[in-house]
């Protein structure tokens, strides 16, 4: 049992939502009074997978995950070569698509996705994560999040185009910005994606992120779920790993103890360069059963 502060049995013994539960209808109404203009941003970075081309590897990811992959079960290539058509006059094209999620593309983790000790989240036992998925605070427990979004363009409050590797953005610097209502998602950008196309070998040295203090102040004003467009919410080095100790790991701190599920490695060059601080959130993740995340194209309405 955690022993700091957290949401455990604060939305019953049950829960597998976490702060999703503050996001009622009121809530959502009011969420969505923060569109003016009714422009339609896609946050997403592109799922670019292929098994006999370099595609995956242009898109920004961390080294060692297995890149997504697509091809095709049936294609133009098969009639050309005089595949049956289904029907009289009638083609088409069928595909599939393979993608692991955490480190490659866009997506949400999970409140299984991490803990410590024998729990997850709100004292479920972990020993009901199996090799087939979690049976508990697993991804379908989601279901759609429509939100007043929040964005926390540090970059552009320090005059820079992007972080750098070992920054980490302390609690004040957000409430110079904005401070959260309960159910906000809050949306930070870094600016490191925009490294990948410069230097591969410079974003994989080690990524800017958030600080243990300002996960801390984030939980403390009850936001609903954290989203930035880095690889772990929290700061990398160049191993890929967060070099804070466990108390103040931000998977552990906000997904592990408060129950506030966590969106990566998203797009926000286009939303930076809108100017706009408020805006709506909308996301929802695949319902995949027992999921530790999934791929998701969150939007933001101006």
């Amino acid at each position: 049992m955690v022993t700091e502060p957290n949401n455990w049995g604060r939305f019953g013994p049950d829960d597998q939502r976490g702060t999703l539960n503050l996001l009622t209808p009121s809530v959502v109404l009011d969420a969505l009074r923060s569109a003016v203009t009714g422009e339609v941003l896609s946050l997403a970075m592109p799922i670019r997978g292929a098994t006999s081309s370099p595609a995956p590897g242009t898109v920004p990811h961390l080294p060692g995950r297995p890149l997504p992959q697509h091809f095709m079960s049936v294609d133009g290539g098969d009639y050309a070569a005089g595949a049956r058509p289904i029907g009289a006059g009638l083609r088409v094209a069928d595909d599939a698509l393979i993608v692991t999620h955490h480190g490659t593309t866009t997506h949400m983790d999970a409140l299984c996705h991490m803990w410590s000790g024998d729990e997850l989240y709100n004292g479920h036992p972990a020993a009901r994560v199996r090799s087939y998925g979690a049976t508990r605070c697993g991804i379908e427990h989601v279901g759609g999040v429509v939100a007043r979004g929040v964005l926390y363009d540090v970059p552009r409050r320090l005059g820079l185009d992007h972080l750098p590797a070992g920054h980490r953005i302390p609690a004040a610097l957000l409430e110079e910005i904005a401070v959260p209502r309960p159910g906000d998602v809050a949306v930070v950008r870094t600016g490191w994606p925009v490294v990948w196309e410069r230097s591969r070998e410079e974003y994989w040295s080690g990524q800017p992120g958030l600080s243990a203090e300002a996960g801390r102040w984030l939980a403390a004003h009850d936001v609903a779920a954290v989203a930035s467009d880095n690889a772990a919410i929290g700061g990398l080095d160049a191993r890929g790993l967060a070099e804070e100790p466990a108390e103040d790991d931000l998977h552990l701190l906000l997904l592990h103890r408060h129950g506030i599920h966590l969106i990566e490695m998203l797009w926000l060059e286009e939303l930076a360069a809108a100017g706009r601080t408020e805006f709506v959130f909308v996301a929802a993740p695949l319902r995949i059963e027992g999921g530790t995340g999934s791929p998701l194209t969150p939007l933001a309405i101006l």
